[in-house]
Formats: C-alpha cells, structure tokens, sequence
C-alpha cells in the first residue's frame, strides 16, 4: 500500500536543488510555448520561495507538527478552508494565529460554545442615535454591525463546541464568500479563510458539524500528540523568558497570486480520471469499489472532494519543484482530502472502522 501523508513527514525548510528545479524546465521546454498553459518559471520560482519561507516560519514557533503545517499550506495556497481535529493542548490554535502573523492578515477569533448565536459571527444591524442637522435634533437610523467574520482569517475554535444551528451561521461565507443579513449580502475580506479547530467527537460537550458544512472544508487535518524529542523543545522554547514571534513573509495580495499560479499549473487527462476512480471507488454502489467500502460505508466522497484532490495535488507539485501533477500528488492528498466526506455505516460504525481506514484501502487497491 502507497504511504499517505499521514505518515510521510515532508522535509520542512529546505531549499530546493538548482537540478530538481532544472528537471521541471526541462519538463517543460519538452512541449512547445503554444502548448504550455502553465505558470511561468519566474511565478513557479516565487511560488517555491514564498511557500518555504512561511513552511519554515510556521514549524518554528509550532513544534513537532511538520505534516500538519505542510497540510495546511496545501490548503491555503489551494484556496481552501481547513478543519483541524485533535485534542486540546496541541497548538492548534497557535498555528493559526502564526499563519495570520507570517502573512500580515486580519486575525479574528471566534470562541465556540453551547450559547453562541449565529448573529455572534456575522453580525446584526442595530438601531442608533444620528445627528439631525435639519431638526437641530437627532433621529434613530439602521446600521450593520460587522461580526467578527469580516476578517481574512477566521479561526472558528471549538467549533463543534456550539449548536448546529450556530454552526450554520459559517456556511455562506466559506461557500460564496459574502454574508446576508436581513435583505443586504456584503462580500467577505479577500482572502478569506476559515480554519476551524474541534475537539474530538467522542469528548464530552461537542456537537457532530453538519455534512453540508463538513463539505465545505478543503482538508481535514488531524494533529497528533508530538513525540518525545519535540515535547522537549516544546518546553525549551515556551517556558522560558523568550518568547517567537512570527516575522511577515508575504502579503494577502501575493497570497493570492500565489493560489492563481497553483490554479494554473496543468493536469494530465490520464490523472484526472484516476482521481475520479478513487472518487467513484468510495461508493458503496459501484461496482470498482473494494469490499470494506460496501460493508462499511453509507455516504461515499462528494465531487467537491475530487475538486480537493485536484487542486491540492497541483499545489504538492510546485512544491516538489515541479510544472505538472503526478499520480504520486494525488495519492498523498486523498487521505486529508476524502477523509471528513466519508460517511460509514451503522456496522462500521460499530466495528470502529475509521474513514482513513476506508481511503488507505481505496488508495490501495485503485
């Protein structure tokens, strides 16, 4: 079976080789400047060295977590939002706010909890007191209060610490960018992200995020519990009297340049349809798929999990130092890619089958 990114830690900070870089030219010089629909060399070289400094940057102050961060610049340089899962104490959230301090955006926090009101994020419109120079009076006018949505990173933390009704209120802003309160829709900050933290489910207090809200997250991360090597640095770097500060690495305006160059990089047709294979394969219904996803599952990945997969991939590839996407991107993006669209069964549920499970299997076998 293949190795996801769940076990392959990525070398973090390093620079890339002149030769690796020359590989992807000669790739490349290999089809005719009317073909190429690809980034150019020097987007593809901005793109490499902003990602590293800011990979480099994020695993710095947040120790012992490579993988993590390296998924979570798949995300972000895709466009996407992110669902980060693990207990609490990880750094979870310290990661966030690094990520808002390296890229110089507006940071806000919204702490989920069991009486938190959908007008709490986005908003409401007030009555207030306004001068009437006619009148030598005042009169009372409408006015919107912004909630703390209007930002360009947004950490939802606890998120399934609220109700679902409260976590509905996100659902707008992460699929169409804008935000309607009453009769009036005002367009969100670009960028806009949303990375939401959550406890697991089995914890006492949470609430399961709807599956049309869970659709909406580009990737799902799990955080794991740092080895013991990193829990000294931990303890080195926290409990002292210096503290890390994240120093800014790009701008929202190149952030996004950045996710345009990703968009371009090209994609063979062969390579599509074996996303779409492992797409399909994670439908109990279809004939390709392995026998633990028709014993196990109910619900198979939605095609927003192929868009993931998709681009995610084309975001691995430049980062490898590379002009177009291989089977190797695809694989290793499936697992934080399909992992929270996965519906299991009644008997997978109760057998303890996890989703990751279920891909590992996919993945093998298509």
């Amino acid at each position: 079976m293949a190795n996801t990114s769940e076990n392959t830690a990525p070398q973090v900070g390093t620079q890339i080789p002149d030769d690796r870089l020359q590989k992807g030219n000669d790739a490349r010089s290999a089809v005719s400047d009317a073909q190429y629909e690809g980034p150019s060399e020097a987007d593809i070289t901005e793109f490499i060295d902003i990602a590293q400094q800011l990979e480099k940057e994020l695993t710095s102050i947040v120790i012992g977590q490579e993988r993590v961060v390296r998924e979570l610049l798949l995300a972000l340089l895709s466009g996407g939002h992110v669902l980060l899962e693990g207990v609490p104490g990880l750094g979870k959230t310290l990661l966030v706010r690094t990520l808002s301090e390296a890229l110089s955006l507006k940071f806000a926090r919204i702490q989920f909890t069991p009486d938190l009101m959908p007008a709490d994020i986005v908003g409401t419109t007030i009555v207030s007191e306004q001068s009437d120079n006619n009148s030598k009076g005042s009169k009372r006018v409408f006015s919107f209060q912004a909630g703390p949505i209007f930002a360009n990173i947004v950490l939802a933390d606890e998120i399934n610490r609220a109700t679902p009704k409260t976590q509905s209120a996100l659902l707008e802003g992460m699929q169409e960018r804008t935000v309607s309160v009453g009769d009036t829709t005002r367009p969100l900050p670009k960028p806009f992200f949303v990375l939401a933290t959550q406890n697991p489910l089995e914890m006492e207090g949470t609430y399961a995020l709807p599956e049309a809200q869970l659709d909406r997250f580009l990737l799902k991360i799990m955080v794991r519990f740092p080895n013991p090597s990193d829990l000294l640095q931990i303890i080195d770097s926290t409990v002292g009297i210096q503290t890390n500060q994240a120093k800014q690495v790009a701008s929202g305006e190149q952030l996004l340049k950045l996710i345009e160059t990703a968009k371009a990089v090209p994609v063979a047709t062969h390579l599509k349809e074996y996303a779409v294979r492992l797409l399909l394969a994670t439908h109990p219904e279809r004939e390709e798929a392995p026998e633990k996803v028709r014993s196990f599952v109910r619900y198979g990945a939605s095609p927003r999990g192929l868009q993931a997969m998709i681009m995610t991939a084309k975001v691995r590839a430049l980062l490898e130092s590379r002009f177009n996407v291989s089977q190797e991107d695809i694989r290793e993006v499936a697992l934080p890619a399909l992992r929270h669209r996965l519906i299991l069964n009644f008997d997978g549920l109760a057998e303890g089958i996890t989703p990751e499970e279920v891909i590992e299997g996919v993945i093998g076998e298509i």
